[in-house]
């Protein structure tokens, strides 16, 4: 970047419209090449334009746009527990707290209990395949799990 000393700094984006190259403020087509322009002198103006450096995003390196792109958080969704006749209460808390990271004994005890008595409880809300993950471990040690969108954040 060229460095602002007394005046104003204005960055510009290099946009190619068709077959010339223009300097705009707003969106352009090409995000990939950011110019800055300082000028040095008087704030009021008048001052020189020094030599527009030109940034490019490298390879491998994600431009800020698709950085803000890839901030959206994914839809959450809720891992369920469905009860089953099957396996034993002890068995169930062992395998919610070894599949669901971060899961104590407290919680895993409430979420069979839930289950138990009223057929289905919440295990977790995550990412869509967070969510799918759990649910086949789950399903890998012998219990019932389902997932569905939750209406609300993670």
């Amino acid at each position: 970047m060229v460095p602002c000393f007394l005046s104003m700094c204005v960055k510009l984006k290099l946009c190619k419209i068709g077959e010339k190259w223009s300097l705009c403020r707003g969106p352009c087509i090409n995000r990939g090449i950011l110019m800055a322009i300082s000028t040095t002198g008087p704030s009021k103006g008048g001052g020189i334009l020094e030599k527009p450096v030109i940034e490019r995003t490298t390879p491998g390196r994600e431009s800020e746009f698709d950085l803000r792109k890839s901030r959206k958080i994914a839809p959450p969704y809720r891992v369920m527990l469905h009860n089953d006749n099957y396996n034993k209460r002890e068995y169930v808390v062992q395998v919610l707290m070894k599949v669901i990271p971060g899961m104590t004994l407290d919680n895993a005890v409430n979420i069979m209990q839930e289950a138990h008595y009223n057929g289905l409880a919440v295990v977790i809300i995550c990412a869509q395949a967070d969510a799918e993950e759990h649910c086949m471990q789950l399903r890998g040690n012998g219990l019932l799990s389902s997932i569905e969108p939750a209406s609300g954040g993670c």
